[in-house]
């Protein structure tokens, strides 16, 4: 699933309550996800949630905020900007 969020957010926060639900602001993209893992893109670089029975609970494309609720094993950010670049960086040497 590939949702794109065309409201550009200015503010990214992330909300865990006592690992059972998550919510998140300024999410520019919904790359994937099922039950167990959510990748997202946001305007800090790309998110991946890993859980047990992870669910979407809202998702509000306006604002650019996604509500997750089910166990939240672990969250991380991953840069792909960093990526890209020594990827061009190479080509041009």
């Amino acid at each position: 699933m590939d949702k794109i969020i065309d409201n550009p957010v200015y503010s990214h926060i992330i909300k865990l309550n006592d690992r059972k639900s998550i919510v998140i602001s300024g999410i520019k993209k919904i790359i994937s996800f099922d039950d167990k893992e959510f990748n997202l893109e946001s305007i800090m670089g790309n998110i991946i949630i890993k859980g047990e029975n992870l669910e979407m609970v809202k998702l509000d494309t306006i604002e650019g905020n996604v509500s997750i609720k089910g166990k939240v094993n672990s969250f991380s950010y991953t840069d792909i900007r960093a990526k890209e670049d020594s990827l061009i960086a190479k080509l041009f040497k």
